[in-house]
């Protein structure tokens, strides 16, 4: 026979042998029992393990975040709380700086007003002193002069000092636009 004709005669060719498939399932239903027996439960716990673990970082990773939203919400409110209080401080600084200038001008000028005050003072008592000493300059001038002219010697203090006071009356009286007593 060849052989062509040998699987011609057998029945089907792509079906195995009954033996076969009959051993074919007990083995394969010991690897399904030994797989359901030990391999899955061991495959589901490190599954089982593997899900808690993930579970548990997702609920630690959304404690941290509540935490990290908490504390970024605490940060603002300082932040905020810090930027008012130094607004505060700046307004408060410079009204403190606007008082302290106000203070110090008011300082100058009564400064300013004391030494104006001051050297009018001085400038009055020059005065003085320079119209006493020019009437005492005039007057010795005016009697040196007046005993010239009337050539007798005028050194009688009580004449020479009212000769001297009259000659200056005339002249205020002439600097003032009034007419000269006399004249």
């Amino acid at each position: 026979m060849t052989p062509v004709q040998i699987v011609a005669a057998s029945e089907n060719p792509l079906l195995p042998a009954l033996y076969d498939i009959v051993w074919s399932a007990v083995c394969l239903l010991i690897v399904f029992l030994v797989v359901w027996k030990y391999v899955l439960p061991a495959f589901n716990k490190t599954l089982d393990e593997r899900a808690a673990r993930i579970q548990g970082g997702i609920e630690k990773a959304e404690k941290v975040q509540a935490e990290a939203d908490q504390a970024l919400a605490e940060y603002q409110k300082q932040l905020a709380d810090g930027r008012a209080e130094a607004a505060r401080l700046r307004a408060e600084a410079q009204e403190e700086g606007a008082q302290i200038i106000a203070e110090m001008k008011a300082q100058a000028h009564s400064e300013a007003d004391r030494i104006i005050a001051q050297a009018q003072t001085q400038i009055d008592a020059e005065r003085q002193s320079a119209m006493v000493q020019l009437r005492s300059e005039v007057g010795t001038l005016a009697t040196d002069l007046a005993s010239r002219i009337v050539g007798e010697s005028l050194t009688d203090d009580q004449r020479s000092a009212g000769v001297v006071d009259r000659f200056i009356a005339d002249l205020e009286t002439q600097s003032s636009g009034q007419p000269v007593k006399g004249a």
